[in-house]
């Protein structure tokens, strides 16, 4: 049993622990205050997101759904290693789970099947949702299982926790299967929580966190043909390109060399996650500007 940690002393353990880390506005105070308690803590929960892209999955794991309000997580653990915190305190993340895999986490042993769901996790849990559609195809690059085994260490260490209070979310609660698929590469080793612990109890060894990495500085990518600012008529297929690698227009759509209503609509899609445009309090704008392409690009190339 523990007190939740303050916003501040969890920034610090998954610094602390070597993990970069990306602060998503008022991420301090953005919770489910209210809908439930928030404490004692027992353990870290990861979870995977069914989604692609980092900007689209930080989005909706700020936000939620009209039917799950956000935050549906504290943080989301992209492909590339880096945390993006969107919210603090209760979160939609766990729901509800088997009383008897809380018992075995409080008491720091190997969790039994789960075949209940009457125990409240939101209140219990710290949750991470890792970018992977969850399909068992997708793979987990080794930089992004690292991070996981490092955000849930900088936890533990915080708490005094061994590695049997991190738990998958298909070990609390029924029907669910996340974190699963290949890592590496389609077809590779398979992810499981016991490789993700054992890892976590390496770190835990080490009787001083690692030293945290300083991020690379970023240089903006030179504008795509056709889409440098000043340019009167940018090409749409560039623009279509981009948004699709960043996850704000499915791969699938084939719209013709035009501003489109699908083109639009990703356009829409990418300002209501723009932290700018959120905090200026716009929802839809038609251009993107030199600024707007740099972050787009950044999201893209950092997958």
């Amino acid at each position: 049993m523990a007190t939740p940690l303050t916003a501040s002393a969890f920034l610090s353990a998954l610094r602390g622990e070597g993990v970069d880390v990306v602060e998503v506005g008022s991420w301090r105070t953005h919770n489910r205050e209210g809908h439930g308690a928030w404490g004692p803590m027992h353990g870290v929960m990861i979870h995977h997101t069914v989604t692609e892209g980092t900007a689209n999955s930080v989005a909706i794991c700020r936000d939620g759904y009209s039917s799950l309000p956000g935050p549906l997580c504290h943080g989301v653990i992209d492909k590339a290693g880096t945390v993006h915190l969107v919210g603090y305190g209760r979160a939609n993340h766990a729901g509800l789970g088997d009383d008897d895999v809380l018992a075995a986490v409080i008491a720091e042993r190997p969790v039994p099947a789960d075949n209940e769901a009457n125990t409240d996790g939101n209140s219990r849990f710290y949750g991470f949702e890792c970018i992977n559609l969850g399909d068992n195809v997708d793979p987990w690059p080794e930089v992004q299982v690292e991070a996981i085994a490092r955000a849930a260490a900088g936890i533990c260490r915080a708490h005094g926790w061994g590695a049997e209070s991190v738990i998958g979310h298909h070990e609390w609660q029924p029907g669910k299967v996340d974190p699963r698929g290949p890592i590496g590469k389609t077809g590779g080793p398979a992810l499981t929580m016991a490789k993700i612990r054992a890892r976590v109890a390496e770190l835990l060894d080490q009787k001083t966190p690692s030293t945290p990495s300083t991020p690379k500085p970023y240089t903006p990518p030179a504008f795509p043909a056709g889409l440098a600012p000043g340019k009167a008529k940018p090409s749409a297929r560039a623009l279509q390109r981009v948004l699709k690698a960043t996850g704000f227009m499915p791969k699938s759509v084939q719209e013709a060399d035009a501003y489109g209503p699908q083109t639009q609509a990703a356009v829409a899609r990418f300002h209501n996650a723009h932290p700018s445009y959120r905090a200026a309090g716009k929802s839809y704008d038609p251009a993107i500007g030199p600024k707007g392409w740099a972050y787009l690009h950044r999201l893209a190339y950092a997958k």
